[in-house]
């Protein structure tokens, strides 16, 4: 990755009207609705902008969105990459360097993940406070890792603690049940075993999925705010594990992005 495939990439984008988003949103599997509310959209496959990855997982769209919502301008991602597909840390967080290069000034992320927490139920929201990187890497772990910002960044309290309480008001407000909670990232894409869901636990695990830490980490060495939140899709318990389908997740998340959906758009409006 360098400076110069930023620049083509973002030169692209803005030939294309992408210009000065305020936001940039993240939606995790089978979310991806969020992108019927954008007013006056504009559309870029991955395919065609220039040094972007492609989205290999099937029930993934491959795009970004620029429009409006709730008057603002927002970028979205509709499919975002994982390691499990083959690609390189850099490579999966390269549209978040985009769309900071871009403008965006807060970074929304949403995913699909299995409660780890059985007090915590499938179909619940659960706002990310922390996060535990079990997935054997970084995305700042490259060599001219200083010519996109430090090297070295701190991550005492790498979600946004400002809006992390206004989503909670939100919620409250909108009668929401929205769960709290640490995320576990690891590789995939097998799910997990029973030993390791009670490893998880142990470690102090909420829920578990396969993505978002290495985009939170590359917006904390951006200095990009981030709002983080989980739909948990099943729940993980080894003393009573069921087998869990990708059908099963994805429909569980349709039935629970509406509310999702809310939570977003209350936060871009009252931001």
């Amino acid at each position: 990755m360098t400076k110069k495939q930023l620049k083509e990439s973002c030169e692209f984008l803005l030939n294309k009207g992408f210009e000065a988003p305020e936001l940039g949103i993240v939606l995790g599997t089978g979310l991806e609705k969020l992108v019927g509310h954008i007013s006056d959209p504009i559309t870029a496959h991955y395919h065609h902008i220039p040094f972007f990855p492609l989205a290999t997982v099937e029930f993934h769209f491959g795009k970004l969105v620029y429009g409006t919502l709730e008057s603002k301008k927002v970028v979205v991602m509709q499919g975002r990459f994982h390691c499990y597909e083959g690609y390189a840390f850099s490579d999966v967080t390269y549209p978040i360097r985009v769309m900071h290069a871009l403008g965006i000034k807060k970074l929304f992320i949403s995913n699909a993940a299995g409660a780890v927490n059985l007090d915590f139920k499938k179909g619940d929201l659960m706002l990310i406070e922390d996060h535990i990187n079990l997935q054997g890497g970084s995305p700042l772990a490259f060599k001219n890792v200083a010519d996109f910002g430090p090297r070295f960044v701190d991550m005492s309290e790498p979600y946004d603690s400002q809006m992390m309480e206004k989503v909670v008001e939100i919620a409250f407000k909108q009668h929401i049940k929205l769960r709290r909670g640490v995320y576990a990232a690891v590789i995939g894409p097998q799910l997990e075993t029973k030993a390791e869901y009670r490893m998880l636990k142990i470690l102090g695990a909420d829920a578990v999925g396969m993505s978002t830490v290495p985009e939170v980490i590359v917006a904390n060495q951006l200095k990009l705010p981030v709002l983080a939140i989980s739909v948990l899709t099943d729940e993980c318990d080894p003393d009573n594990l069921k087998p869990i389908h990708i059908s099963d997740i994805l429909k569980v998340s349709s039935e629970t992005e509406p509310k999702m959906i809310t939570l977003f758009l209350e936060m871009i409006k009252s931001l």
